[in-house]
């Protein structure tokens, strides 16, 4: 007896065993018709071990209960006894509700699932055949079909057969009932019967023996006169006997619907006749097919009706099918139609669709079969209807590599399994993931996922649908496929001076040089040439996409023969369709980023990483380098390793900048200029930041261990300060230091001043890796003052003799480095020079413009265009940054917003307050954008910083297409430059110098 509110101890073992409703699972298993089974510890791990406990056990209630006492007894005898039958019938019942309806409605059938013999495991079409022998109407044949797929989803659910054996077995019951329904519809209609001999070509799913429970059975009808018969009216007698096929299995009847027989891949769809002769088929395919039904002929196969017309057909249209490939415009056109399949698809549903979405079944089935297309014309092992037969067989021939063949076969088979359990739950012909916790707890349980079902399933899915997704791209959008495609018949290479013609109308600038290249590169028999052959007409066309191909093919043989022995290299480029692109743009753009990999040429595996160009922040960098630093031996060793960190970091940050300015395949370039300048700035300056905390690190150890005699602060300054530096911006920095308790004021400052000696000389050392200049220019009394200070040094220097100038630079002075607390004092004690009480007196004012004026007059170089140059010309980087720097000292005091050292975070400040309208904030902020993205450009085009534009043709143009300009486009790109400062020029006339 159960203690009131205690828990029963059945009810402890439903729920142990998964049931989700013990309670109501508990009531059912004390009905009387289940009292002989109703502890029975082998039914309960059966129920348990099905995909929905819950729903087998009430799946298995209404077969006994619809069942007389003596069937009933042997039922529940068999059911204990015979596991076949046990582990059969309660995985039906509980993968699949609509079974469970039909064996409820039918009762007797459980018998369909005893049988357990070696013909049993794999029945063909003649078993079939034989199941639906009896079926006589369409009532009766929906009964025997879904009797047929009794034992097909116990197999299948049992784990029997696998999925794509499920799909070929589900293919053979189609063609069985599409021969039982023409067989009646011949009975019902023996004079039309007489007149014609009718063939049915199965298509689609059904063709190509990999059939879904619930799917459209596509079909195409030929029809052909019986001697002696006129045309005409055995093709009506045929069109009536198709038509009369169509509805015997699409109709609803009071057993329900078998499944849709779909002939709209007939030649011209649905407005062409249902019946056709041979004859006018291939007359058709000849003249008016377009690409996609040639594709879909891929997958034809005779089903029913007359066995020799059926053959007929299929070796008329097969020659035609092979020779689609030949048709102008044949990748465009097969490309276009997935494009539209996949814009076809309702936005809330995309990321619910198994079938139609990215990462997809038909992704994996559309790339087969334009390979298949492609190069099956001269290989006839590709020739197959069946999806993972023909990935088979493109792998072994080479076509597609057999990692990508193995993650695509494994992937469609996860998808296709998921499908097949969505569809048997209720049979219904659906390709949506559902949504309900329920729904994909079942689902998951169904796939044999059993830890934590629903998290597992949608991991499972979405990692599946990512390698479909990235390969799917891989093989099908590439021009590779373009150009083999509209190769002529026997036409399998270029001669030298074809070749040579078309580098150089793809704008390669020495087509020889690049010949050498490409034969350098693909020549051989190697494993290595192979995957280049593969690789190389892809990247051929994104470095002609570019300012300079030729640096690009330049810059990839040299990678290619720093990295070509290592194993992961070319899988690399081969598998990871985003790094062979990207890899493609970072070398083609210009001379900086190609520099710094080919330092160390492993930081390509960055580009493959969708984590790999996103910047690190401070603390990661700092740590790392830090950690560096702590395990070299000597101190120049731990520099070394801080920059070679800052190497990689700075290709980190320009590939993510080049390939952000030019977009991909995938993703369009990034449309805010200036989320990509805030980016390289962050970034870089973080980097200087960590790696001169790195430089500290090791100059301390170097003498103190780990504590030096002083507290010693870097103050960033300039661009370092504001984070906005450039790729090869020096460090504009102050150093400050305050003595430890105890330590003589002299022993302390020459502390200081060797480990910024011993700093700036391990930062400079000759490496192979770009050094970081310090510029202490900006400290109190300029170059003729001491290199370091104290906190009180400086306090009583800016009490008494600082300039406007000098609180002028302040405004950029943050910690970098050092001792946290002592840069914080720094920080307090420079505020109120920066940020005046009541803002900046008439004469400062004066004095700010006067300093200005002067700059632009003494410091713009000798013969540099003012209109062109970034920094001192009209409207440039300098106007902007003391138009906004002069507001920051008049305002900053009342207007906390403006108390930043960041450029546009002042101007956003200055704007929020009212100072600034938004025309002319906007006007500011392009301008200062524009300029800066014109620094970096240089940088990277000629691995050297530059002020202004190059002068160099191709240089130029590589800067334009940094800046989104294509090609021929420079000059517009100078005339938006020289609009875009003047009229920055104008707002700073009225804003800074009062006009």
């Amino acid at each position: 007896m159960t203690v009131p509110g205690r828990r029963s101890s059945t009810f402890t073992r439903l729920l142990r065993h998964g049931f989700t409703d013990p309670s109501a699972a508990e009531r059912l298993l004390d009905l009387p018709d289940m009292s002989s089974v109703r502890g029975d510890p082998v039914l309960l791990d059966a129920l348990g071990a099905a995909s929905d406990p819950d729903l087998a056990l009430r799946g298995l209630v209404r077969l006994v209960e619809a069942q007389d006492p003596v069937e009933r007894q042997t039922l529940l005898g068999t059911l204990v006894s015979a596991k076949p039958l046990r582990d059969r019938l309660i995985g039906v019942l509980g993968a699949s509700e609509a079974l469970g309806d039909h064996l409820a409605r039918h009762p007797h059938d459980w018998h369909a699932l005893v049988t357990y013999e070696a013909a049993d495991l794999h029945p063909g079409v003649e078993e079939f055949e034989r199941g639906l022998a009896d079926a006589t109407d369409p009532v009766t044949l929906r009964i025997a079909y879904r009797r047929c797929l009794l034992s097909i989803a116990a197999r299948d659910v049992c784990g029997t057969t696998d999925v794509a054996q499920a799909a070929a077995e589900l293919a053979d019951p189609a063609t069985a009932t599409l021969r039982a329904a023409l067989a009646i519809a011949r009975t019902a209609a023996p004079a039309d019967a007489a007149q014609c001999r009718l063939a049915v070509i199965a298509m689609g799913k059904c063709g190509g023996h990999e059939l879904n429970y619930v799917s459209d059975v596509d079909v195409i009808f030929v029809g052909e006169p019986v001697e002696g018969a006129d045309e005409s009216k055995a093709m009506q007698a045929a069109t009536r006997l198709a038509s009369h096929l169509m509805r015997i299995c699409s109709e609803t009847t009071i057993e329900g619907t078998i499944w849709p027989v779909d002939a709209n891949l007939r030649p011209e769809g649905r407005n062409g006749p249902l019946v056709r002769t041979l004859s006018s088929h291939l007359a058709y395919y000849q003249r008016w097919a377009k690409t996609w039904e040639f594709q879909a002929l891929l997958k034809a196969r005779p089903v029913a009706g007359d066995p020799m017309l059926g053959e007929e057909y299929v070796e008329a249209v097969s020659p035609l099918v092979w020779q689609a490939a030949e048709r102008e415009n044949f990748v465009a056109d097969v490309q276009k139609m997935r494009r539209r399949v996949v814009d076809n698809i309702p936005v809330a549903e995309v990321h619910r669709e198994l079938k139609l979405g990215p990462g997809g079944l038909r992704d994996v089935e559309f790339a087969v079969q334009l390979l298949q297309l492609v190069h099956g014309r001269s290989d006839a092992t590709l020739h197959s209807g069946t999806t993972l037969k023909a990935l088979q067989s493109l792998a072994a021939g080479g076509y597609v590599g057999r990692a990508d063949a193995a993650q695509l076969d494994a992937a469609y088979r996860f998808l296709r399994a998921m499908e097949h359990r969505i569809q048997l739950y209720r049979l219904r012909r659906t390709h949506l993931v559902p949504e309900d916790e329920a729904d994909l707890r079942r689902l998951g349980r169904s796939l044999g996922l059993r830890t934590d079902p629903v998290a597992e399933l949608n991991k499972e899915w979405k990692r599946h649908a990512s390698v479909v997704r990235r390969l799917h791209e891989k093989i099908f959008y590439r021009p590779l496929l373009d150009a083999v495609a509209q190769l002529a018949p026997g036409e399998t290479r270029l001669s030298p001076k074809a070749a040579g013609q078309r580098l150089e109308a793809l704008g390669y600038a020495d087509p020889a040089a690049a010949l050498r290249h490409l034969e350098a590169l693909s020549s051989g028999v190697t494993r290595k040439a192979a995957i280049q052959r593969t690789l190389l007409p892809v990247l051929l066309g994104w470095f002609a996409d570019s300012a300079d191909p030729d640096a690009g093919l330049l810059g990839f043989r040299k990678v290619s023969d720093a990295l070509g022995k290592t194993p992961w290299y070319l899988r690399l480029l081969r598998d990871e369709g985003a790094a062979a692109e990207n890899l493609a743009r970072v070398l083609s753009a210009g001379r900086l980023a190609p520099d710094l990999l080919l330092r160390a040429p492993e930081a390509v595996a960055l580009l493959g990483d969708p984590e790999g160009l996103r910047p690190r922040g401070r603390d990661a960098l700092e740590q790392e380098i830090l950690a560096a630093v702590g395990r070299a031996e000597t101190t120049e060793g731990g520099v070394a390793s801080a920059r070679g960190v800052r190497r990689r970091e700075l290709f980190r940050t320009a590939a993510a900048d080049l390939i952000g300015s030019y977009g991909t395949e995938d993703s369009p370039a990034e449309a805010d200029p200036g989320a990509l300048v805030d980016r390289v700035g962050n970034a870089v300056t973080d980097l200087n930041a960590a790696t001169l905390a790195g430089a500290l690190r090791a100059a301390v150890r170097e003498q103190w261990d780990d504590t030096l005699p002083t507290r010693f602060a870097v103050i960033g300054m300039g661009r370092f300060g504001g984070h906005e530096q450039s790729y090869g911006s020096d460090a504009d920095v102050l150093f400050v230091h305050e003595p430890r308790e105890g330590v003589d004021d002299q022993e302390a400052t020459r502390a200081a001043n060797t480990v910024i000696a011993e700093m700036r000389r391990l930062l400079q050392l000759p490496t192979a890796d770009p050094p970081l200049l310090i510029d202490v220019d900006l400290r109190p009394e300029g170059k003729s003052g001491p290199m370091v200070r104290t906190l009180a040094s400086y306090e009583a220097y800016y009490r008494r003799w600082s300039l406007v100038w000098e609180s002028q630079a302040l405004l950029r002075a943050e910690p970098m480095a050092g001792d946290a607390d002592l840069g914080r004092r720094f920080v307090e004690l420079v505020d109120p020079l920066r940020y005046p009480a009541e803002g900046l007196g008439e004469d400062a004012v004066r004095e700010i413009r006067r300093l200005k004026a002067r700059m632009e007059s003494e410091r713009l170089p000798r013969g540099a265009d003012p209109t062109l140059h970034t920094k001192l010309g009209r409207g440039g980087l300098s106007d902007v940054e003391w138009t906004v720097q002069l507001f920051q000292m008049q305002h900053g005091w009342a207007e906390p917003g403006l108390r930043t050292t960041r450029t546009r975070h002042a101007l956003a400040a200055a704007h929020a307050a009212g100072l600034i309208s938004t025309e002319d904030a906007q006007i500011l902020d392009e301008a200062w954008v524009l300029a800066t993205r014109v620094r970096n450009g240089v940088m990277l085009v000629r691995g050297r910083a530059g002020d202004t534009f190059p002068s160099d043709g191709r240089e130029l143009g590589a800067v334009g297409r940094y800046l989104g300009y294509g090609p021929g486009r420079v000059g517009d790109m100078l005339d938006d430059y020289r609009r875009t400062t003047r009229r920055a020029r104008a707002v700073v006339e009225e804003l800074f110098y009062g006009a």
